[in-house]
């Protein structure tokens, strides 16, 4: 059975940027692309008249900015935000956007953001929160779903001010409104080690270690001054 591809829209007031994602997107061939537009406006015509999955979105455009426009929707696709600037990081992660591309974008960083996406099925939605949620699950909130993150999938965590990124195993990754010091409360403390300001460990997934740093998978996450007292004692428990 033929797997059905995932229909992307890209919206870009410059004709060169448009057509490097369309090249980008034609190596792919999970994805397709279904309609571009150049401003707002028309993005939005496309949305209300064709399925889209996968919104690829220019920041700053005449009349609309893509941050605006991405407000004004109720029930937005997946969104990669495409941009010659930095300044809006925070603003994307906020609206719950997928990842936030910088102009000029290379196939190689733009494969690893729509990975992300394609690998995502392994979350598992669910709408309704259970009162019996067992302690091998993770519940986060994002895009207006609840889901089940299995603690077993978790890599590590990564604050962003209020937010958390939750790195899973296989690349995916969410985002979602938590401040880091209350996610730690509500994971089991022989599992996961706070061993930054800004990062949490799953103890399971380390694969070498030093007094600086902890490395996941290849991926390595500094010691933070303050916390280097459990960060020790982990330490010593991987020892033996």
């Amino acid at each position: 059975m033929r797997k059905m591809k995932m229909k992307c829209l890209i919206v870009d007031d410059e004709p060169l940027a448009v057509k490097l994602i369309e090249n980008h997107i034609a190596k792919i061939d999970a994805l397709e692309v279904v309609a571009t537009a150049n401003n707002a406006l028309k993005a939005f015509e496309i949305l209300t008249t064709q399925e889209v999955d996968l919104l690829f979105l220019d920041i700053k455009m005449p009349n609309i900015t893509g941050i605006d426009f991405l407000k004004s929707l109720k029930n937005p696709p997946k969104t990669i935000f495409t941009t010659a600037y930095r300044d809006f990081a925070i603003e994307g992660f906020e609206l719950e956007v997928v990842d936030y591309l910088l102009k000029p974008i290379t196939f190689e960083r733009f494969f690893k953001s729509v990975e992300r996406i394609l690998r995502a099925p392994i979350l598992a939605p669910t709408n309704v929160i259970e009162d019996n949620i067992t302690t091998d699950f993770l519940l986060l909130k994002a895009s207006g779903k609840n889901y089940r993150v299995a603690l077993a999938d978790v890599l590590y965590i990564e604050s962003i001010k209020d937010y958390v990124k939750v790195h899973l195993q296989e690349g995916a990754e969410i985002v979602s409104k938590f401040k880091i010091s209350d996610l730690e409360l509500e994971l089991p403390s022989h599992r996961f080690t706070r061993v930054h300001r800004s990062f949490i460990i799953n103890n399971d997934k380390i694969t070498a270690f030093s007094t600086s740093d902890f490395e996941l998978k290849g991926i390595e996450i500094p010691i933070g001054a303050s916390f280097k007292e459990q960060a020790q004692k982990l330490i010593e428990k991987l020892s033996g």
